[in-house]
Protein backbone atom coordinates (compact mmCIF):
# COMPACT_ATOMS: atom_id res chain seq x y z
CA UNK A 1 0.00 0.00 0.00
CA UNK A 2 1.55 3.63 -0.94
CA UNK A 3 2.35 5.82 1.85
CA UNK A 4 2.67 9.15 0.29
CA UNK A 5 -0.85 10.61 -1.34
CA UNK A 6 -1.14 10.52 -5.32
CA UNK A 7 -2.30 13.25 -7.24
CA UNK A 8 -5.20 12.76 -9.91
CA UNK A 9 -4.09 14.47 -13.15
CA UNK A 10 -7.95 14.66 -13.87
CA UNK A 11 -8.80 16.86 -10.69
CA UNK A 12 -4.80 18.33 -10.52
CA UNK A 13 -4.90 22.24 -9.64
CA UNK A 14 -1.96 24.78 -10.63
CA UNK A 15 1.38 23.94 -11.02
CA UNK A 16 0.44 19.71 -10.36
CA UNK A 17 -1.97 20.02 -13.18
CA UNK A 18 0.66 22.13 -15.80
CA UNK A 19 3.56 19.12 -14.56
CA UNK A 20 1.02 16.31 -14.87
CA UNK A 21 0.36 17.25 -18.17
CA UNK A 22 3.73 17.88 -19.62
CA UNK A 23 4.70 13.91 -18.27
CA UNK A 24 1.32 12.57 -19.89
CA UNK A 25 1.75 14.46 -23.28
CA UNK A 26 5.73 13.30 -23.08
CA UNK A 27 5.01 8.77 -22.15
CA UNK A 28 1.26 9.15 -23.01
CA UNK A 29 0.38 7.99 -19.43
CA UNK A 30 1.05 9.90 -15.76
CA UNK A 31 3.11 6.92 -13.62
CA UNK A 32 2.40 6.85 -9.92
CA UNK A 33 5.82 7.64 -8.39
CA UNK A 34 4.82 11.18 -10.67
CA UNK A 35 1.22 11.67 -9.26
CA UNK A 36 3.02 11.41 -5.74
CA UNK A 37 5.28 13.45 -6.61
CA UNK A 38 2.97 16.45 -7.82
CA UNK A 39 2.04 16.42 -4.20
CA UNK A 40 4.60 18.83 -3.88
CA UNK A 41 5.11 20.39 -7.54
CA UNK A 42 8.79 21.55 -6.61
CA UNK A 43 9.75 17.53 -6.38
CA UNK A 44 8.23 16.77 -9.70
CA UNK A 45 9.55 20.08 -11.23
CA UNK A 46 12.59 19.20 -9.77
CA UNK A 47 12.78 15.58 -10.98
CA UNK A 48 11.69 16.69 -14.39
CA UNK A 49 14.22 19.61 -14.81
CA UNK A 50 17.21 16.86 -13.84
CA UNK A 51 15.74 13.92 -15.99
CA UNK A 52 15.15 16.50 -19.09
CA UNK A 53 18.78 18.25 -18.60
CA UNK A 54 20.49 15.08 -18.77
CA UNK A 55 18.13 13.65 -21.54
CA UNK A 56 20.56 16.54 -23.88
CA UNK A 57 23.39 15.27 -22.57
CA UNK A 58 26.21 12.81 -24.25
CA UNK A 59 24.88 9.65 -22.58
CA UNK A 60 22.97 7.88 -25.01
CA UNK A 61 19.38 7.16 -23.54
CA UNK A 62 19.51 3.13 -23.57
CA UNK A 63 22.64 3.96 -21.27
CA UNK A 64 21.14 5.90 -19.28
CA UNK A 65 18.35 3.12 -18.77
CA UNK A 66 20.86 0.69 -18.11
CA UNK A 67 22.07 3.08 -15.48
CA UNK A 68 19.19 3.16 -13.90
CA UNK A 69 18.62 -0.82 -13.94
CA UNK A 70 21.53 -1.01 -12.38
CA UNK A 71 20.98 1.67 -9.81
CA UNK A 72 17.81 0.03 -9.07
CA UNK A 73 18.86 -3.34 -7.88
CA UNK A 74 21.46 -1.80 -5.74
CA UNK A 75 18.94 0.12 -4.00
CA UNK A 76 16.27 -2.43 -3.52
CA UNK A 77 13.96 -0.41 -6.03
CA UNK A 78 10.99 -2.56 -7.46
CA UNK A 79 9.43 -0.03 -9.05
CA UNK A 80 12.03 1.97 -10.47
CA UNK A 81 13.49 -1.66 -11.80
CA UNK A 82 10.24 -2.65 -13.64
CA UNK A 83 9.87 1.16 -15.14
CA UNK A 84 13.17 1.22 -16.37
CA UNK A 85 12.76 -2.02 -17.82
CA UNK A 86 10.05 -1.07 -19.69
CA UNK A 87 11.68 2.73 -20.63
CA UNK A 88 14.93 0.88 -21.49
CA UNK A 89 13.29 -1.29 -24.22
CA UNK A 90 11.48 1.45 -25.29
CA UNK A 91 15.06 3.34 -25.79
CA UNK A 92 16.48 0.44 -27.52
CA UNK A 93 17.85 -1.96 -24.73
CA UNK A 94 18.25 -5.41 -25.72
CA UNK A 95 16.26 -7.98 -23.48
CA UNK A 96 19.63 -9.36 -22.83
CA UNK A 97 21.20 -6.04 -22.04
CA UNK A 98 17.72 -4.79 -19.85
CA UNK A 99 19.09 -8.61 -17.32
CA UNK A 100 22.89 -7.34 -18.12
CA UNK A 101 22.48 -4.28 -16.78
CA UNK A 102 20.80 -5.50 -13.18
CA UNK A 103 24.35 -6.75 -12.47
CA UNK A 104 26.06 -3.51 -14.28
CA UNK A 105 26.77 -5.66 -16.68
CA UNK A 106 26.03 -4.95 -20.54
CA UNK A 107 27.09 -6.59 -23.92
CA UNK A 108 29.02 -3.41 -25.24
CA UNK A 109 32.39 -2.74 -23.37
CA UNK A 110 32.12 0.52 -23.13
CA UNK A 111 28.52 0.29 -21.91
CA UNK A 112 29.63 -2.17 -19.30
CA UNK A 113 32.42 0.19 -18.02
CA UNK A 114 29.51 3.01 -17.79
CA UNK A 115 27.87 0.62 -15.59
CA UNK A 116 30.79 -0.55 -13.50
CA UNK A 117 31.64 2.60 -12.82
CA UNK A 118 27.99 3.79 -11.76
CA UNK A 119 27.94 0.73 -9.29
CA UNK A 120 31.44 1.99 -8.02
CA UNK A 121 29.62 5.46 -7.11
CA UNK A 122 26.52 3.46 -5.47
CA UNK A 123 28.65 1.44 -2.84
CA UNK A 124 31.02 3.81 -2.60
CA UNK A 125 28.69 6.44 -2.10
CA UNK A 126 31.01 8.72 -4.03
CA UNK A 127 34.32 8.07 -2.66
CA UNK A 128 35.28 5.75 -5.73
CA UNK A 129 39.13 5.13 -6.32
CA UNK A 130 41.58 6.27 -8.38
CA UNK A 131 41.34 2.47 -10.16
CA UNK A 132 37.87 3.03 -10.85
CA UNK A 133 38.26 6.43 -12.65
CA UNK A 134 41.44 5.14 -14.77
CA UNK A 135 38.68 2.45 -15.71
CA UNK A 136 35.94 4.26 -17.02
CA UNK A 137 38.58 6.88 -18.38
CA UNK A 138 39.98 3.86 -20.47
CA UNK A 139 36.35 3.12 -21.43
CA UNK A 140 37.01 6.25 -23.93
CA UNK A 141 34.64 8.54 -21.28
CA UNK A 142 35.46 12.42 -21.53
CA UNK A 143 35.56 13.84 -17.72
CA UNK A 144 31.90 15.25 -18.96
CA UNK A 145 30.80 12.10 -19.57
CA UNK A 146 31.95 10.62 -16.15
CA UNK A 147 29.97 13.53 -14.60
CA UNK A 148 26.81 12.51 -16.71
CA UNK A 149 27.15 8.92 -14.96
CA UNK A 150 27.27 10.57 -11.54
CA UNK A 151 24.07 12.97 -12.14
CA UNK A 152 22.38 9.62 -13.68
CA UNK A 153 22.76 7.68 -10.48
CA UNK A 154 22.16 10.57 -8.50
CA UNK A 155 19.02 11.30 -10.43
CA UNK A 156 18.21 7.28 -9.85
CA UNK A 157 19.21 7.69 -6.18
CA UNK A 158 16.75 9.85 -5.78
CA UNK A 159 13.41 8.02 -7.76
CA UNK A 160 14.88 4.46 -6.34
CA UNK A 161 14.83 6.79 -2.38
CA UNK A 162 11.50 8.38 -3.12
CA UNK A 163 9.57 4.99 -4.38
CA UNK A 164 11.12 3.10 -1.79
CA UNK A 165 9.05 5.45 1.54
CA UNK A 166 6.66 6.01 -0.46
CA UNK A 167 5.85 2.30 -1.51
CA UNK A 168 4.81 3.64 -4.61
CA UNK A 169 1.72 1.31 -6.21
CA UNK A 170 3.85 -0.12 -9.01
CA UNK A 171 1.92 0.37 -12.49
CA UNK A 172 4.49 -1.67 -14.72
CA UNK A 173 4.77 -5.00 -14.76
CA UNK A 174 6.20 -6.72 -12.16
CA UNK A 175 10.35 -7.53 -13.04
CA UNK A 176 12.29 -9.99 -10.22
CA UNK A 177 15.77 -10.42 -9.75
CA UNK A 178 16.96 -13.65 -8.22
CA UNK A 179 20.25 -13.30 -5.95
Amino acid sequence: MTRLATVDPATAEGPARTLLGRVERALGVTPNMMRAMASSPAVLDAYLQFSGALSKGSLPGRVQEQIALTAAVANDCGYCLAAHTVLGARAGVSEADLVAGRSARASEPRTEAALTFAKAVIDTRGFVSDDDLAAVRAAGYTDGEIGEIVAAVALNTFTNYFNSVGQTELDFPAVTVSH
